[in-house]
């Protein structure tokens, strides 16, 4: 059985999120999440942001009721929420408030997960991946019975809870390894323990990738033996980049930059300070800065220290089409640097972590596949 299709725009109101005024501090700081793209691709509804507005700061934009469906459709394309309550959301957001006598709305969060195919190749070949809102409006999603609606979403979220206990794990073995570090070294914000303070320019070297040519999806840059790691990779990674979905060919590899194997890769565009360790050598572009250090275990310590610091550097990021920082500002960071031994001894307590964490990643694809197959089967009504 196949279900009919049905735009987007047909079904429900469509909205572009906007930014209030920054310069106005009444506008922040209030109740309602803002919601931008890093809070996007949670299983459960978003109900806090690390950002919020004041109501008079929500009444500047366009406020979202609970059950809407958010997707990024600038820079992080596919990138997905539902409101589990009334949000904001930036610019690089379209949203949809389905029409509950066509849409339920869960399943409508469900139908647009699967939209991110399609909204990949629609954008154009810009520096920035945007679809625009009435592209965005075009896309369809199959419509049956809100009966079956209720239905393949409740199987849905049935097994969508399964991978949200195993995420849960997995998250609360990133916070043990914020708690080793607290532990050795203290808060590296405060630093308890007086360990020196350096500039992070000094401490290794830090340099921005290399994408010099444009158009920078030119075909002849790509599909060849020498991978390509993206923001978005690196922004969703476990603190290690072990994949890539893109490759440079001879010739991209000759207007980029090859980097080693154990570098930190640090997002600096869209997605800020978030950090992986590549797994092998790679290029990526200049919305990355690569770090390297004499010694690994400097750069275990480094991309931990730096997740302490990431909201901060992120609400601190100008805005404008995204947000972004630039590397005179990540090299002017003081960050507290004890001895080479205790890095080292943090470096190993952090591969310990890593190998339980390899342990739980393995049942979380097995679970990702289950699901990949449930919804397969939900949507060409074979469930």
């Amino acid at each position: 059985m196949s279900y009919p299709l049905q735009p987007l725009s047909s079904l429900g109101v469509i909205q572009t999120g906007s930014t209030p005024l920054t310069s106005k501090n009444e506008y922040w700081g209030g109740d309602i999440p803002f919601v931008t793209p890093g809070d996007l691709d949670q299983i459960l509804p978003v109900e806090t942001t690390p950002r919020t507005l004041s109501d008079e700061g929500a009444q500047q934009s366009r406020m979202l009721q609970k059950g809407s469906v958010m997707v990024c459709c600038i820079g992080s394309l596919g990138k997905i929420g539902i409101a589990g309550r009334t949000v904001v959301t930036n610019q690089q957001i379209n949203s949809v408030e389905f029409d509950q006598k066509k849409i339920w709305p869960k399943f409508g969060f469900y139908a647009c997960k699967r939209l991110k195919p399609q909204l990949l190749t629609m954008a154009p070949a810009t520096t920035i991946a945007i679809v625009s809102k009435s592209k965005f409006g075009h896309l369809e999603i199959p419509v049956p019975p809100l009966s079956e609606q209720r239905r393949i979403a409740a199987i849905l979220d049935q097994a969508d809870a399964l991978r949200v206990k195993r995420r849960e794990a997995l998250a609360q073995l990133d916070s043990l390894t914020q708690s080793i570090f607290i532990e050795m070294f203290g808060d590296p914000v405060i630093n308890p323990m007086k360990w020196p303070i350096k500039k992070f320019g000094d401490v290794g070297s830090l340099d921005r990738g290399v994408s010099k040519h444009r158009p920078r999806n030119a075909p002849e840059l790509l599909g060849g033996a020498h991978p390509l790691v993206q923001t978005g990779e690196i922004a969703n990674c476990d603190g290690y980049v072990r994949s890539h979905n893109s490759s440079y060919s001879e010739f991209g590899l000759r207007q980029s930059k090859l980097w080693p194997k154990g570098t930190l890769c640090i997002t600096i565009a869209a997605n800020i300070a978030k950090t992986g360790i590549l797994t092998f050598d790679a290029c990526f572009p200049d919305s990355v800065v690569g770090f390297k250090a004499e010694k690994p275990e400097t750069v275990e310590f480094v991309r931990v220290w730096l997740s302490f610091l990431q909201q901060a550097l992120e609400a601190a990021a100008p805005e404008s089409a995204q947000k972004n920082i630039n590397l005179a500002i990540l090299r002017a960071l003081n960050i507290p640097l004890p001895p080479i031994s205790l890095q080292q001894a943090f470096a190993e307590r952090v591969t310990s972590t890593e190998s339980l964490r390899g342990t739980h990643r393995v049942a979380l694809t097995e679970l990702d596949t289950l699901f990949a197959s449930l919804q397969h089967r939900a949507f060409r009504g074979e469930l």
